[in-house]
């Protein structure tokens, strides 16, 4: 297992020049000027822009442009090894400062609404499958086509319009509150530093319920009908039926049987999944006021920010290898077979 992940490693590095150099491209045919926001200024003097200029190289053909750029990327002092990603001119801050101060957030973002996803979608699937036709699959298929119908951004302004304004429920002549009258954007509170411990996880997770589910929701109608179908598929093949006709229980059957051998394909889903945990999370971030990565690519994407566009790109072709590598991992302590592959 140790060597085919470090074969895996070792492939992955022409896959990231590869998807850097495209990225550049894109960047560089795309009409603009990364400095046109410090040209339109009085603050700032015609000669730093151009000093400016000549050490970024934007004045350079495409190739110059990029090798610059990818020279610099990886830097070695006394204290080691260290990337450089570059300034970020929209933020007018070093990259790996602004990464930081925001990558964090939509990474807890991305993960709780996984979580969600899969906490959900799996025991529905199975519940779907078992009960074919029912009126347990009747509803959760319901649940699923209407998950699926709804766009993101949509379901984010229904929340929030039902957070703020229909958070009290009207039930036998009284108003019972259903949602807790949760926050409004944000990801604390203003007390947060006033709290204990479990007071701020417990502030955070108020904050982000509502992106959350947002996020979640298609997501989890699609992995249910998945799931569903893959159960469906196991349930009829001739080793249940053998399994049952020993006299096992279906609980065993269910779980123990064909639920290792349903789940294979949605191991690889997940893996595509934590690949697109910043670029997934970009518009629900940015409706629903969650202070992440979103609005500042945003931003960097209209004001052409290369080196801040370049940073989310590197970190997104990392996360692409890192989730299809969790996924191989998962599937061959899932199935025995492809361990001995």
């Amino acid at each position: 297992m140790l060597s085919y992940c470090l074969k895996r490693i070792a492939v992955a590095v022409p896959l990231l020049f590869a998807i850097s150099l495209v990225t550049y491209f894109f960047i560089y045919v795309t009409p603009g000027d990364v400095l046109a926001k410090y040209r339109q200024s009085d603050r700032y003097p015609v000669e730093m822009v151009d000093r400016m200029e000549r050490e970024y190289r934007f004045n350079e053909p495409f190739l110059v442009q990029y090798g610059h750029w990818l020279r610099n990327l990886v830097q070695w002092d006394r204290d080691g090894i260290r990337l450089n990603l570059g300034y970020s001119f929209s933020q007018e801050e070093e990259v790996a400062v602004v990464m930081a101060s925001r990558l964090k957030n939509t990474l807890i973002l991305a993960l709780f609404s996984i979580a969600i996803t899969w906490l959900v979608s799996i025991p529905g699937g199975i519940i779907a499958a078992v009960h074919q036709y029912r009126l347990p699959d009747k509803i959760l298929s319901c649940i699923s086509y209407v998950g699926i119908s709804f766009p993101n951004f949509f379901l984010a302004l229904v929340l929030l319009y039902l957070v703020s304004v229909w958070h009290e429920i009207p039930l036998l002549g009284r108003y019972i509150p259903w949602v807790g009258n949760l926050p409004l954007g944000g990801m604390t509170s203003d007390m947060h530093h006033t709290l204990s411990p479990v007071g701020k996880v417990l502030d955070v997770g108020r904050h982000l319920l509502v992106p959350g589910v947002v996020i979640a929701t298609a997501a989890m109608a699609n992995l249910q009908r998945i799931m569903r179908g893959n159960m469906l598929e196991t349930l009829r093949k001739q080793y249940i039926v053998t399994a049952r006709a020993k006299g096992l229980s279906e609980t065993r059957v269910v779980y123990k049987h064909a639920l290792r051998n349903a789940i294979n394909p949605l191991i690889t889903i997940f893996g595509y999944q934590f690949s697109t945990l910043l670029s997934g999370a970009a518009l629900t971030e940015i409706i629903t006021g969650w202070p992440g990565m979103g609005s500042i690519m945003l931003e960097a994407i209209r004001s052409q920010d290369t080196f801040l566009v370049m940073a989310n790109m590197l970190i997104a072709g990392v996360m692409l290898v890192m989730g299809n590598l969790i996924a191989d991992i998962l599937l061959a302590v899932s199935d025995p077979r492809i361990r001995m592959r």
